[in-house]
């Protein structure tokens, strides 16, 4: 194996040569030039999507109420949901575009969450994303309409070892606990960026009768799936991180087919068979799958930004973002490792096996918040996640080699010069 070349000159031609690069140039980077490493929380306007946009506002300048059926907004989700399904590794109608990530595990959990006698346990990670557990929480309390009942019925999955990684060997023998019904997991953690066997655990989940859900939302976009083919029962996700769909924007679910028969815990007039759709009768018609779920009037303006992101995820083909994925954040590994100095005192806190990492870098740290802000400050924008990490999220579409080299190299200057110890402490505010 050759030896790791940490010059920029060596950064400068991977990117020569790299496939993706002319995508660079169909996004927006941010005014002041500043290297922009945190697409894990908010990815980058495109130029497609801000066309989308600019023509679903001028259809409804021009066309007001007719843009329903003159525009295609009527059945907006649908074409969405088809585009998206490849993504996921799902056909179109266990896709559905809708609600927010969040409403959307109430959704699910609402339709799946079904507590038979004994049988009536939720699994979860504790160091899941909060709002999942939070969601969890107040449906358990919905359900069984006592408080102090949730942390009885729900089991938090610990950390299984000093990376704080899911045991997915622990998972399975959770699942043996004949209480459990039905389990949410991240398909990749937020923080530490360790990706899951999903279909090593939704073997398990099936053959212990537990219904297996992920949340997809630090996945989908940069990782390919193969959800129906898995078995996963559900997902969920947002599309503003990876999939560049804007701030806030409309969310998404899986259902796999053999949950079809299922009526939607939560009803709303959007989850009505299209046809049936403007009877305005007084018992709803579900639509077939997955689009059941949704449940109020779609938002157009958001999803037609979605609609524009789409377009170049599918150009550039989520194989071929995976693949420039590993070898960026292979690439951001080895330069930290090589331009940063041990006693420095960074640690990866995520897994160094490419077939374990999701699409970023989590670099563990005592003074990481401090370290984040630092960087911010020298235009390098990360984000931090208590209690100790930073995280690094190249992203293939706009991201380059050189600008992994150039945030390490400035990471260092920081340490080398204490510039970190100088900042005045703050809140970290963004989501």
């Amino acid at each position: 194996m050759a030896a790791f070349d940490p010059s920029s000159a060596h950064a400068h031609a991977l990117d020569t040569s790299d496939p993706l690069a002319a995508f660079r140039a169909q996004f927006f980077q941010p005014a002041n030039g500043a290297i922009y490493l945190d697409g894990n929380s908010l990815g980058l306007l495109s130029r497609p999507a801000e066309a989308a946009v600019i023509r679903a506002l001028e259809d409804w300048k021009t066309r007001a109420i007719g843009g329903w059926l003159g525009a295609g907004w009527f059945d907006l989700a649908e074409r969405l949901a088809g585009r998206l399904a490849p993504l996921v590794g799902a056909e179109a109608d266990e896709v559905a575009v809708a609600n927010s990530t969040t409403v959307n595990l109430h959704q699910l959990l609402a339709t799946l969450y079904r507590p038979d006698g004994l049988q009536n346990k939720i699994l979860a990670f504790a160091g899941e994303f909060p709002s999942d557990l939070y969601a969890i929480r107040s449906h358990l309390a919905l359900r069984h309409h006592d408080a102090r009942s949730v942390d009885e019925l729900l089991t938090l999955l610990p950390a299984g070892d000093a990376n704080d990684w899911i045991d997915e060997a622990a998972v399975e023998r959770a699942f043996d606990d004949p209480r459990l019904q039905l389990a949410v997991l991240p398909a990749v953690v937020y923080t530490t960026g360790q990706l899951l066997d999903a279909r090593r655990l939704a073997t398990a989940a099936q053959r212990a009768g537990v219904i297996l859900g992920f949340d997809l939302s630090h996945s989908i976009g940069i990782v390919p799936h193969s959800l129906t083919a898995d078995g996963v029962d559900f997902a969920f996700w947002c599309h503003y991180k990876y999939l560049n769909a804007g701030p806030g924007a409309v969310g998404g679910l899986f259902l796999h087919r053999r949950h079809f028969d299922r009526a939607p815990g939560l009803a709303g007039w959007w989850g009505s068979h299209k046809e049936r759709q403007f009877d305005m009768v007084r018992e709803q018609t579900p639509a077939r799958g997955a689009g059941a779920l949704q449940i109020g009037t779609p938002p157009v303006l958001g999803m037609a930004a979605l609609e524009g992101a789409l377009a170049i995820i599918a150009e550039a083909g989520i194989a071929a973002i995976r693949e420039k994925s590993l070898a960026l954040t292979s690439y951001l590994m080895e330069c930290v490792e090589t331009l940063l100095p041990d006693d420095a005192g960074f640690r990866f806190a995520n897994p160094r096996e490419a077939r374990r990492r999701g699409g970023h870098v989590a670099l563990r740290h005592p003074a990481a918040g401090q370290f984040c802000r630092a960087l911010r400050a020298a235009d390098v924008i990360t984000d931090f996640r208590p209690p100790d990490i930073l995280r690094l999220a190249p992203v293939p579409l706009y991201n380059t080699f050189s600008e992994c080299h150039a945030a390490v190299a400035r990471l260092r200057e920081i340490w080398e010069h204490s510039a970190h110890l100088r900042l005045a402490a703050e809140r970290e505010l963004v989501p």
